[in-house]
C-alpha cells in the first residue's frame, strides 16, 4: 500500500532538485507529505502542548470567559461541538484556542485580524504559543519556497503573499470517549480552507487521509516529523496541480479512545487580499482552467467559515 512519504528539508538545501522534484510528486499524489528535519526545538513543541494542556484543564467557565461571540472563534476560545464539517449533521468532538498574526493595530489588515487573546491563568501561554505559531510560519515559507519551484514560479514567489497571512495556530482538545457508538467522529472529513496546514505532534493516533482510489489511508510520523497538507486556496490557486485532499480524524479503536488527544494545528493562510485566480504556469490543455469567478481569500475565508458553521 502506499503511503504519504517523509522528506528531509535540509535536503533543500543540499539536494535542491531532486526534493523539489519528490515533494512536487508527494503533493500532487496525496496533497499531503511529512516533513522531517525542519530544526524546530523538541522543548518548543513539548513546552507549548504542555500549555495547552494546562489551559484546556480549566474549568469551563473560566474556559468561556475567552469565547468572543460574533467573530467566528478567530481569537481565543470555542467550545465542544460547535464546528461542524461540511455537509455534516453531526458537530465535531472538540474544543480549541485559535492565536493568530501579530499586526499592527494601524495595518490594512486589522479590521479583519484582530489582536491576540492570552489566558492570565496559564503564565506562559503566549510564550510557547506565539513562539510555536512564529517557528510554524518560518517552517511553511520554507515548504511554500518548493512548492513555487515545482511549478515553475519564482523560489520566492509566496513571500510578499503570505507575509501578512491571517494564518492561524489551533491548539486542540479532543475529550476522551467513553460512550460507546456515538455518531460523531473527532473530526469529521474535510479539506483546510487555507494554503498549506502544518501539524505538529499529535498525541495519539486517528489521522486519516482519502486516496485517489476512495481509501482512507492512516497517516503516521516517526521522528520529528511534521504532516504538511495542501488547503483549499492553494489548490485553486494551483488550479488543482496541488490538490486539498479530504482528511479526518477517528476514534481509536483502542484503549487510546479512553484518553485525550491534543494537537496543534498551523493554518498558514495568504494575505486577506490576495487573488486566488488559478495562476498561468498551471492552466495547460489537459488542465483548463476551472474558475471563471475572481475572490479574494478573505472574501473565500468569509464563505468558508459559515459552510463549516464558525459564523
Amino acid at each position: 500500500m502506499k503511503n504519504v512519504p517523509t522528506l528531509d528539508i535540509r535536503r533543500y538545501d543540499s539536494d535542491r532538485a531532486a526534493f523539489v522534484a519528490e515533494l512536487g510528486a508527494a503533493y500532487r499524489e496525496f496533497g499531503f507529505c511529512c516533513i522531517s528535519g525542519h530544526g524546530i526545538p523538541r522543548e518548543l513543541i513539548d513546552g507549548a502542548y504542555d500549555t495547552f494542556q494546562r489551559f484546556f484543564a480549566l474549568p469551563t467557565e473560566t474556559k468561556m470567559s475567552y469565547r468572543v461571540p460574533g467573530t467566528g472563534g478567530a481569537r481565543g476560545y470555542t467550545p465542544f461541538k460547535v464546528e461542524t464539517a461540511k455537509d455534516s449533521t453531526h458537530a465535531d468532538l472538540k474544543e480549541f484556542w485559535h492565536i493568530g498574526r501579530e499586526i499592527p493595530r494601524d495595518s490594512k489588515f486589522a479590521d479583519v485580524m484582530p489582536p491576540n487573546i492570552w489566558p492570565s491563568e496559564i503564565a506562559d501561554f503566549k510564550y510557547y504559543g506565539y513562539g510555536l505559531f512564529d517557528a510554524l510560519d518560518r517552517l511553511g515559507s520554507r515548504v511554500l519556497r518548493a512548492l513555487a519551484l515545482h511549478i515553475d514560479l519564482p523560489e520566492n514567489y509566496f513571500e510578499d503573499k503570505t507575509d501578512q497571512g491571517n494564518s492561524i495556530l489551533r491548539p486542540i482538545h479532543y475529550p476522551p470517549i467513553t460512550e460507546e457508538n456515538i455518531p460523531n467522529v473527532r473530526a469529521g472529513a474535510h479539506e483546510d480552507i487555507n494554503f498549506i496546514t502544518l501539524l505538529v505532534g499529535a498525541s495519539a493516533e486517528g489521522l486519516e487521509v482519502l486516496t485517489r482510489d476512495g481509501e482512507w489511508l492512516p497517516i503516521t510520523t516517526e521522528g520529528d516529523a511534521i504532516v504538511v497538507n495542501i488547503g483549499d486556496m492553494l489548490q485553486r490557486l494551483t488550479n488543482h496541480v496541488y490538490p486539498s485532499t479530504s482528511h479526518r480524524v477517528v476514534n481509536p479503536q483502542n484503549d487510546n479512545a479512553r484518553k485525550p488527544r491534543y494537537s496543534v494545528p498551523y493554518f498558514l493562510h495568504p494575505n486577506p487580499d490576495v487573488v486566488l485566480d488559478p495562476l498561468p504556469q498551471t492552466i495547460t490543455p489537459d488542465n483548463p482552467s476551472r474558475y471563471d469567478t475572481s475572490i479574494t481569500s478573505h472574501e473565500y475565508l468569509m464563505q468558508r467559515l459559515r459552510e463549516i458553521k464558525l459564523i
